[in-house]
């Protein structure tokens, strides 16, 4: 075991890199695919009522998604350390408690949302055209929505495990099975709504049927046992204490696309724009920069495994150079998405909708909220950074810096002086924002430890000359 563990401090950085990130590109991108294929056909072969509907279902489906991200995120974090610690039945447990903790947060959660879907609906900003079809893809996903967070979260803890290509392989058979399913129930069989979310669950069991697989078969290297099926204390603080700030971003995410939902709803019509539309609008552009930022999240996932082992190992420097080859990979993506959002908003949008009002207002919406994207990689792999080390709190505070401190304010000041215009300029106005303080705490962060730790030294020779 400790063999194959032995990449994460001697391999080449860049090649341990992709190795790791790429599938956990497919893996984080999986969800935001399953919205983009429901919306396509939604748009297409439903109309344009049902597309607003999927405006009012993303919020409610990061949400679900979120507990996932609690317990996935952090286990996976915690494991990756407790690998570089060699504690291997300690990682073992807290696959165990992992699971039971899913189950009691995912399962609390859905059971709350069906019960008040209703008034959920009407919160989230439905009209009375809208709520009939968001409800009827709700009340079929929400249960299925347990198979996605457990799904979700062993495909992080396979990654974590040293299986990097077979957690992608998982996640890439979910996707090929909804877009071969979806066209199946909303065309052929004619179930509209509810043809979408059966899709999408069947899609999700597959996933969660191989991941369980992996974890009970007795050739993997950390398995789940029926006896660590069970709260652990520990590991549930150490699970939490790291998914904290991934579960804050995400529920974040869900808590400003309802707030926009409601100031688009109050702006809107001043600007003789349907409520509805402009609502189908911002999912339209939603969905497309949620694509580039699952993207980069992935990247923060290949990251993670490598900087948790090796901080774990107290390889300080090998942990400085994985931070800076992921800012860099993340930048990189997030300025494809500042390019495609500029410069062909028309031809992106048009996948969810042939109507040309829609197509025109969506674009305006993608291009100002991609203004600003060139900077969003180096805040987000900045803040997941701080979650690899254990640093929660400030991981935390970067999070909701982005989504919640700045662009709250933003979204509820701009409007008062550019009406809709001001609810689309809100989002490049926090990034921006939100990167300056990111940049403020890494900067402070290593030269701590580049001066505690003397990275920055150069070697000397015996003669007191730099080495060549």
């Amino acid at each position: 075991m400790t063999n194959q563990y032995r990449d994460f401090t001697d391999k080449k950085i860049s090649t341990l890199f992709w190795q790791y990130a790429l599938p956990a590109i497919i893996g984080t991108s999986v969800n935001t695919l399953y919205n983009i294929i429901d919306a396509t056909l939604i748009g297409h072969f439903i109309g344009r009522e049902a597309l607003s509907a999927t405006g009012l279902i993303l919020p409610i489906m990061n949400f679900a998604t979120a507990i996932g991200v609690l317990v996935g995120v952090g286990s996976a974090s915690r494991i990756s350390i407790l690998l570089g610690q060699k504690a291997y039945d300690k990682a073992e447990k807290l696959v165990g408690t992992s699971f039971m903790l899913s189950l009691l947060l995912s399962g609390s959660a859905l059971l709350t949302m069906l019960y008040f879907i209703d008034p959920l609906l009407y919160f989230v900003g439905a009209s009375n055209v809208t709520h009939s079809y968001a409800k009827d893809f709700l009340e079929i996903f929400l249960p299925g929505s347990l198979f996605l967070t457990l799904a979700f979260n062993f495909n992080n803890m396979m990654r974590a495990c040293g299986f990097p290509f077979k957690a992608m392989i998982t996640m890439f058979i979910s996707v090929i099975a909804n877009i071969i399913l979806a066209p199946i129930f909303i065309i052929i069989f004619d179930m509209g709504m509810q043809g979408a979310a059966i899709a999408t669950t069947i899609s999700m069991i597959i996933s969660f049927l191989f991941v369980m697989h992996h974890f009970t078969n007795k050739k993997s290297t950390i398995r789940l046992y029926w006896h660590n099926i069970r709260l652990d204390l520990d590991s549930i603080k150490g699970i939490l204490s790291i998914g904290m700030s991934p579960f804050a971003m995400q529920l974040a995410a869900s808590v400003i696309v309802v707030f926009i939902n409601w100031q688009l709803n109050n702006y809107a019509p001043i600007s003789h724009i349907n409520s509805d539309d402009a609502i189908a609008a911002y999912a339209n552009a939603n969905r497309l920069i949620t694509l580039i930022i699952m993207i980069v999240i992935g990247v923060n996932q290949g990251m993670q495994p490598i900087v948790g082992y090796n901080y774990g190992c107290k390889n300080l420097k090998r942990v400085k150079e994985t931070f800076f080859y992921a800012v860099k990979v993340a930048t990189a993506i997030t300025s494809i998405g500042f390019l495609l959002g500029m410069f062909f908003p028309h031809i992106l949008v048009s996948a969810f909708s042939s109507d040309q009002d829609m197509i025109d207002l969506s674009s305006v919406a993608l291009n100002f909220v991609t203004a600003a994207y060139v900077f969003v990689g180096f805040q987000m792999v900045t803040t997941s950074f701080f979650q690899c080390i254990g640093m929660a709190t400030i991981s935390i505070i970067l999070s909701l810096s982005r989504q919640v401190l700045i662009l709250l304010p933003m979204l509820y000041i701009l409007p008062l002086f550019l009406g809709v215009n001001g609810v689309w300029a809100a989002p490049p106005i926090s990034d921006f924002l939100s990167t300056a303080l990111a940049y403020i705490a890494i900067y402070w962060y290593f030269k701590s430890i580049n001066k505690r730790h003397g990275l920055n030294k150069v070697p000397k020779t015996s003669n007191n000359k730099p080495q060549k």
